[in-house]
């Protein structure tokens, strides 16, 4: 293995899942409720490093490429060392965005911790920040791909009801009295949760299980709606750094392509 084509090809590889995150935080910039990954990296593989001794004709000891030849006298470990770079995982900023007034009956803004809970038609649940709800045909309450938003009760059913609204304490009002209170949950460690859609979360077995609110610790803002925490010139110059970086590898990988050529080269012309 070429250590040197390795290791510049494995660092294109995160610039480039760096530049896709950044591009998919930027794209959300103004979808309510997202919240921006951060990708990280790390090193990876690491592997031992070993100086093997041979004996030579005259008794002096030289050093050998590897322990299998003959007449090796043994070999000492150096240390290790770090093969590439690699994309380890994203995780998920927990920072809140602005609060953005919209004045609708059924937009809803969770101030602190928690996240609205919703069930895709497969029955499928999954969580989102995102506050931005309207009444489907069929009289329920469904966020803005129809997803059922989820009460106390399961899915919140309107019926007949003329006029309907959120409360501040997550309360569903229709003509004036509470028929339900959304379902808010909070999780052991959210930063783990998995991007299921453009503002949609599912669990994880690192997230942990949810937990539902209790009605007094669930906090509302009604008619608002929580922008999405992403910061533009943040993720602009963490772009710019990515693609920089891509080409500086992409750089070396030719260097390195080009001296190995030559060296191929420069080994024929003297066998």
């Amino acid at each position: 293995m070429h250590r040197g084509l390795y290791a510049a090809a494995s660092a294109m590889i995160v610039q480039e899942t760096m530049h896709d995150v950044t591009a998919n935080n930027l794209a959300n910039v103004s979808s309510s409720g997202f919240r921006k990954r951060i990708p990280v990296n790390k090193s990876f593989p690491e592997v031992l490093m070993d100086r093997v001794e041979k004996p030579s004709e005259d008794g002096a000891i030289k050093l050998v490429s590897a322990p299998f030849q003959l007449g090796f006298k043994g070999k000492f470990l150096i240390g290790d060392l770090s093969l590439a770079n690699v994309m380890s995982e994203t995780y998920m900023s927990t920072e809140e965005g602005a609060i953005q007034v919209t004045d609708a009956p059924l937009d809803a803004a969770i101030l602190g911790e928690g996240y609205f809970t919703v069930q895709d038609g497969a029955g499928s649940l999954f969580y989102t920040r995102s506050g931005h709800f309207q009444r489907s045909a069929e009289g329920q309450l469904v966020t803005h791909d129809g997803m059922a938003v989820l009460g106390e009760g399961g899915p919140v059913e309107f019926g007949d009801a003329a006029e309907v609204s959120i409360g501040g304490g997550g309360q569903i009002i229709a003509d004036g009295e509470i028929i339900d209170v959304l379902q808010v949950v909070t999780f052991p460690n959210p930063t783990y949760l998995r991007q299921a859609g453009r503002t949609t979360l599912a669990a994880t077995e690192n997230s942990g299980a949810p937990a539902a609110l209790e009605a007094e610790e669930i906090r509302i803002e009604a008619g608002a709606l929580e922008m999405s925490n992403v910061n533009v010139v943040e993720e602009m110059v963490r772009m710019v750094e990515a693609q920089r970086a891509y080409e500086a590898s992409s750089k070396t990988l030719m260097t390195h392509d080009e001296l190995t050529g030559k060296l191929i080269t420069s080994f024929g012309r003297t066998s």
